[in-house]
């Protein structure tokens, strides 16, 4: 008789351990820009405020935070290809500078360094010590075409992982370039994807200047903004509020300040050194939510699920990741 329920028992083990093992999904990270009219962050509000949708399903938000100087790992990525030739120096300055301020030596903010020209190289690996990544930047010199699309597959794979991320830290990628690429094994669309599996946000530091346009920028500005980034645009009118920037023409162009004048030089690096300070503060001052989708979120029928973040307060804009993949490949 125990053989018999022995048996039994173990028919019915078998059974079900042959069944499919179905494993929880993963929690989703999203953090949340939230600017008033005038673009300054409103910092404020608590966890009441904001309601997630997941695939048009309203979430409960499992963790919410707004402290100031969160944890992140940030990939700062370089344009070295002939475009960046121009304002080389001045760019080489801001890269320095924001490497400085994110990286300001303590523990729980890594970076690491990848230069892209014909190809992408990971030149400084992740750490917490900015000096590496300052010397290298000293050295560099720009040439030859634009790999960013490899640059940010780079940024995904082939670097090495800080302990937690990318829950806590969080994953950053701050491209400094004008967004071209005509080098780049990638696409894309391949490199958006493998960005939102990875729950990386991006951010831009364009080096357009003076009114001039890229093909790339359209590009950069949506692989900023579907990952819950922006881009900013330091070079871009530069001189609007100087009197006679219009009125005055010259040979270099139509600028109130000549180069080699303590006007012209104060007039960048003041607009370079804003832009810096805008995204190094938004990296660190987001609001922070993450939640668990529940299961009539969950549509086996596509991969892709997309997000929604809305906020009880008008005349505010909301700037969050359009979307995720729930698993990584």
């Amino acid at each position: 008789m125990a053989l018999r329920v022995l048996l039994c028992f173990l028919l019915v083990f078998q059974a079900f351990a042959q069944q499919p093992i179905r494993v929880q999904v993963n929690e989703v990270v999203v953090p949340v820009t939230v600017t008033d009219e005038k673009g300054k962050f409103v910092s404020n509000l608590d966890q009441k405020d904001f309601q997630i949708f997941d695939q048009g399903k309203e979430q409960t938000i499992r963790y919410f935070t707004r402290e100031r100087s969160q944890p992140v790992v940030v990939g700062f990525l370089l344009d070295l290809s002939s475009a960046s030739r121009i304002q080389w120096k001045n760019y080489q300055d801001a890269a320095i500078e924001l490497v400085l301020t994110l990286l300001p030596g303590d523990k729980k903010y890594s970076g690491y360094l990848i230069g892209y020209g014909n190809e992408a190289e990971l030149m400084v690996n992740t750490t917490s010590d900015s000096e590496p990544i300052v010397e290298k930047l000293r050295k560099l010199k720009p040439g030859g075409g634009a790999a960013l699309y490899d640059a940010i597959y780079q940024s995904c794979t082939t670097r090495a992982l800080v302990q937690g991320e990318p829950v806590e830290p969080r994953r950053v990628l701050v491209v400094i370039g004008d967004g071209h690429d005509n080098a780049s094994k990638k696409s894309l669309d391949e490199v958006l994807e493998l960005a939102q599996r990875n729950l990386v946000t991006i951010y831009g530091i364009s080096t357009l200047a003076y009114g001039f346009t890229s093909e790339g920028d359209k590009n950069l500005v949506r692989l900023a903004e579907e990952t819950g980034g922006r881009v900013e645009y330091p070079l871009q009118d530069v001189y609007k509020d100087v009197a006679g920037y219009l009125s005055t023409p010259s040979d270099e162009g139509n600028y109130a300040l000549k180069v080699g004048t303590g006007g012209y030089a104060s007039a960048i690096s003041s607009a370079i050194f804003k832009s810096i300070a805008n995204v190094a503060g938004e990296i660190t001052t987001q609001y922070i939510l993450r939640y668990i989708p529940d299961n009539s979120a969950q549509d086996s029928t596509r991969q892709f699920r997309s997000l929604n973040v809305k906020v009880s307060l008008a005349n505010v804009k909301v700037r969050a990741r359009k979307g995720y993949y729930p698993f990584n490949p």
